[in-house]
């Protein structure tokens, strides 16, 4: 897959303590803002949430993959979180999730867009590579078992 060019070590977070849907993509706005200038905290936190919106991103297994297209974006953005607990997200198998693959992409990048939900998506549906994630102990173990797959 193509993580080691849309992921960074710094917004990779093991242990992450997050308690809602809310609180998740406020984590995630401002984790992305934080790393990148060309974010805007507020912006990116409204841009994500009228996405769940519309449906929740929460693809089943405890697993989420928010998501949104950002004018400000100039190219692909992730971010990955494993939370130390996990969370209602109103996945389709409802069950709670722990396992965060956020995705900022440009307004224009449509294609681009749907080739890497695609990709996360089938990643995340195989059982040996979430349980590498979630045995994972530190942001940098997270990070190299995300970049294997």
């Amino acid at each position: 897959m193509i993580l080691n060019s849309i992921l960074t070590l710094g917004r990779t977070h093991s242990g992450a303590s997050i308690t809602s849907k809310k609180r998740l993509l406020e984590f995630i706005s401002a984790g992305i803002s934080a790393d990148n200038s060309e974010f805007d905290a507020d912006e990116l936190f409204n841009e994500l949430l009228a996405r769940e919106r519309l449906g929740s991103t929460g693809i089943g297994h405890g697993v989420a993959i928010p998501h949104c297209r950002s004018s400000r974006c100039t190219a692909i953005t992730g971010m990955l979180l494993k939370l130390d607990q996990a969370i209602d997200f109103e996945a389709v198998d409802d069950q709670p999730v722990d396992l965060v693959f956020a995705l900022i992409v440009p307004a224009e990048a449509h294609d681009e867009h749907l080739k890497v939900l695609g990709a996360l998506a089938t990643a995340f549906n195989e059982e040996s590579f979430r349980s590498e994630l979630r045995s994972a102990t530190s942001d940098q173990a997270l990070f190299e078992r995300a970049l294997q797959s």
